[in-house]
């Protein structure tokens, strides 16, 4: 029986009730033409009497029944409106902060057919900020070879992220999915702002995750995505409160973002998935060439508390085309935008070979370790440059509210891929962590990077260090339905 019915059915019955009792006053006969009949011999004053209190029994029976009928009308209001809160409890208690479009709630109680699609949809929200400072004082407050804590001496917006899901559940018959990430702030402008990999990065700039996800029932379920999503490459994800330290590592900064295309998973047994992808490029929403990336891959989990990825990532990272600002005559459009072919455009490969473990120690300690080799051609026949590396990670559970973490890690980038200029870079990174609340956590951190080489910015223009020294705190807050890892 629906909501519906439920609220309504006391209401429809004594309705039901009084029409009943009406036609049941209107059948008796009146007492003036009782008195007529019963005329001829009968006593009329009895008949009278008898069908007189009738009328008065019934007439109370419907004063009854009317005083029933204004009761439930009264509570009926205040039902729908407690029902309309759904998860929400009474005002003695606080309002949870899961916002779950589902059954419970009253859009979907109050127009089900229309707004079916947003059963199961998470609503989640995030804020992250920091303020930092780099005891280099360099020009412009920068911090170099920084992937979002890029500002030194100010209080700064890291990100502020829009997350809505509605995730794919083949166990109980749903299987499909679909996933947007909108996300503003300084990450934004790293993760979207670099025109040599992204040809129109303001199109889509705002947009880290946007696809659609099914599950072909093929063996245990051949889950495919179609789409932009995060990159995978390496063990660091977008969403601080889901890492060990506040800062991102050189490795996170180097390797690709996101992608776009299509990506494959299947996952063989409760020990083995096999990844497969093809997409338009490293950070590359719209192709800059007509070559398409793919990566090979596979997760191994031997036991519960150990887990290991090995990715191999193929791709043409040169452009085939340039927009144009001052060219010649009646060049091609893209949206009103000329272009131009580039001639001779370099064809050299890019091969990734990542690989990354976690290891659950025991119960508060964890420990992870990441190699990276990424070696890249101009053309076909060009000398490779290449970067190669690793970081090592730690993070130790004091308490439920205190943690500490601590990374290392070395790059030696020969040829320049990261950094534009051949240097080995080191880096170490110190963490106190504090919970204030599930949903409220704090970073204190101590860093150093350094090179081999003059790199780093200083107060006085064209002066470099080989070293930069920052202390940083940053604050997340987030909430939303959305369980574990975003």
């Amino acid at each position: 029986m629906s909501m519906f019915l439920q609220k309504s059915f006391p209401t429809l019955v004594v309705r039901t009730n009084l029409i009943l009792v009406f036609l049941m006053i209107a059948l008796l006969p009146h007492p003036a033409r009782a008195q007529e009949n019963q005329a001829s011999g009968q006593s009329s004053n009895d008949s009278s009497a008898n069908l007189n209190e009738q009328v008065r029994e019934l007439r109370t029976l419907v004063e009854q029944l009317q005083k029933q009928v204004g009761d439930l009308q009264a509570r009926v209001p205040t039902a729908q409106v407690t029902e309309s809160v759904g998860n929400r409890p009474s005002a003695q208690g606080p309002v949870p902060a899961q916002l779950v479009v589902g059954p419970s709630q009253s859009s979907a109680t109050s127009q089900p057919h229309g707004f079916d699609f947003l059963y199961g949809t998470t609503v989640n929200f995030l804020f992250d900020g920091y303020y930092g400072w780099n005891f280099n004082e360099p020009i412009g407050r920068v911090n170099l070879l920084r992937a979002y804590d890029v500002l030194s001496n100010a209080f700064s917006l890291n990100q502020a992220d829009l997350v809505l899901e509605n995730a794919a559940d083949p166990t109980n018959g749903k299987r499909w999915g679909a996933r947007l990430d909108l996300q503003f702030g300084q990450a934004t402008e790293t993760l979207q702002g670099n025109a040599a990999n992204e040809p129109r990065p303001e199109i889509y700039r705002n947009i880290f995750q946007a696809y659609g996800t099914y599950v072909v029932p093929i063996g245990t379920g051949l889950t495919v995505d179609f789409g932009k999503w995060a990159s995978s490459l390496g063990i660091e994800g977008n969403y601080t409160k889901d890492q060990m330290n506040y800062s991102r590592s050189f490795w996170f900064n180097f390797l690709p973002f996101y992608h776009m295309g299509a990506r494959f998973h299947y996952q063989v047994n409760d020990k083995l998935g096999l990844n497969y992808w093809v997409t338009n490029g490293t950070q590359q929403t719209e192709p800059f060439n007509g070559y398409k990336d793919e990566l090979f891959g596979f997760v191994l989990q031997p036991t519960k508390s150990l887990n290991w990825t090995v990715n191999y990532y193929l791709g043409q990272e040169h452009p085939d085309f340039k927009f144009v600002t001052n060219g010649p005559p009646n060049l091609p459009i893209i949206q009103g935008m000329p272009f131009e072919p580039i001639p001779n455009a370099p064809n050299g490969k890019t091969h990734i070979f990542d690989s990354y473990t976690t290891w659950n120690a025991t119960s508060k300690l964890t420990l992870a370790g990441e190699g990276d080799y990424v070696l890249q051609r101009l053309f076909t026949s060009s000398k490779p440059s290449h970067t190669e590396g690793g970081a090592v990670y730690a993070h130790y559970q004091l308490t439920p509210k205190v943690a500490f973490a601590a990374r290392s890690e070395y790059l030696s980038d020969d040829g320049g891929l990261f950094s534009g200029k051949t240097q080995a870079l080191k880096e170490g990174t110190a963490t106190f962590e504090y919970k204030f609340s599930d949903n409220f956590l704090m970073w204190g951190e101590w860093r150093r990077d350094w090179s081999n080489q003059p790199f780093f910015l200083t107060s006085t223009l064209f002066m470099l260090r080989k070293d930069q020294n920052t202390a940083t705190v940053g604050l997340v807050w987030w909430f939303g339905g959305k369980q574990g890892a975003w």
